[in-house]
């Protein structure tokens, strides 16, 4: 595993001629309820890419632990970035790793907010279109949780879990286990339907959407390794050139 920032320049040069693919960890600096750390996210995304690079050559970029947050701007602890902001960071690092020798960019992001997911999708199409010789994958966790808990539904008991719920603090259990302050009682936000409101925390007191209480360390290690398999094929096929 070579953690970029760890190396000194001889041992990133002789890790980039191990792995032309960067893996770049986003998340969000923002409230997971009473229980779970507020980098939850970062911790998460950075968790997958630590556990690539072990089975994988790759070298692993420093995290973007601030994202693109909407719903939980007014909770205490969370700081969100702006659209343009986020895009043009991702730009930035994307034109940075590729000056530096990387033909693979693979961004995972462990917060999956619309808005902020929108920005590293256009940023990573700016990149593509911009870079002929670079070749980019953006991976939402929810989107890979969902393909991980379909293949694998004993692995959820809560329907429609979400932020800071069950899967959540599993991760986080598993993970992080020491900044995990016991558990959280279980939320459902009941913001209106279309309606934009400023006041969110009205709707949503406690920062939980899911059940917190049925989280346990395994089930999150079962997650964790089931995410990994699933990026590796998809490492794979970007590195292979078949998708482009």
């Amino acid at each position: 595993m070579a953690n970029w920032e760890d190396l000194t320049m001889p041992e990133f040069a002789a890790a980039r001629e191990k792995s032309r693919t960067v893996i770049l960890p986003v998340g969000s600096l923002e409230e997971h309820g009473p229980h779970l750390p507020l980098g939850t996210d970062a911790f998460h995304a950075l968790e997958l890419a630590r556990r690539l690079a072990q089975e994988r050559p790759a070298v692993v970029a420093p995290p973007l632990v601030y994202g693109v947050c909407r719903s939980t701007r007014e909770h205490p602890g969370t700081v969100s970035l702006s659209g343009d902001t986020l895009r043009a960071l991702v730009r930035d690092l994307g034109r940075e790793f590729c000056r530096q020798g990387f033909g693979q960019l693979v961004i995972i992001s462990g917060h999956a907010g619309g808005t902020h997911m929108a920005a590293l999708l256009e940023a990573a199409e700016t990149l593509l279109a911009e870079l002929p010789e670079i070749r980019v994958a953006v991976v939402n966790v929810l989107d890979l949780l969902r393909e991980v808990l379909t293949a694998n539904p004993h692995l959820l008991r809560t329907k429609g879990d979400s932020h800071a719920g069950e899967v959540e603090t599993a991760l986080m259990l598993a993970a992080c286990p020491h900044l995990v302050k016991g558990t959280a009682p279980e939320e459902w936000p009941t913001f209106p339907k279309y309606i934009l409101v400023r006041d969110k925390r009205r709707y949503w007191p406690g920062g939980v959407w899911g059940d917190p209480t049925q989280a346990t360390a395994a089930q999150g290690e079962e997650i964790l390794r089931a995410e990994v398999r699933r990026l590796l094929q998809v490492i794979a096929t970007l590195e292979q050139g078949d998708a482009t």
